[in-house]
């Protein structure tokens, strides 16, 4: 299989500025061969893009995309972290929150858009664990929030 650099220009895909934190955190930590994402929104001139309740403001379709734009913009946080995607082993978690009303039981449907971007780039062997929860809301009234964990290489980046 191509690497996941070549995947996502094969997709037609570049990845999106690297996020910058809004508050006290860094948007990768790492721990030997392990990086957790922090929690991605994808966000245009500084508010969401859509904004809104996933059943309410935002259709799921809408919200399938942004979760796979989330997961876009977590690929560019790692790449700065990691100074490629390329050594990204492996996806091994995926956190996905979805804003909803209550009675709204389709979050699953929703984190398909992440975990299935992931399987377009780094292969259907590789779908991760994942995990998928409807919260009464989420930061700057974003409608998906998705983190990750995953498995890097140890070879210094360059």
């Amino acid at each position: 299989m191509a690497s996941a650099s070549q995947r996502l220009a094969e997709l037609g895909l570049r990845l999106p500025d690297p996020p910058k934190p809004a508050g006290a955190y860094v948007p990768v930590a790492r721990a030997g061969e392990l990086a957790w994402v922090s929690g991605q929104i994808v966000v245009a001139g500084g508010t969401p893009s859509p904004a809104g309740t996933v059943d309410r403001d935002v259709p799921i379709e809408i919200a399938q995309e942004t979760a796979r734009r989330a997961s876009l913009q977590a690929l560019s946080a790692l790449a700065q972290a990691l100074g490629s995607v390329d050594r990204i082993r492996r996806i091994v978690r995926v956190g996905v929150y979805v804003a909803v009303s209550p009675g709204f039981h389709r979050e699953h449907e929703v984190a398909n858009g992440a975990t299935g971007f992931l399987a377009d780039v780094f292969g259907e062997d590789a779908r991760p664990s994942r995990f998928a929860i409807g919260v009464a809301s989420l930061p700057l009234n974003a409608p998906v929030e998705v983190e990750m964990i995953v498995a890097t290489d140890r070879a210094p980046p360059g």
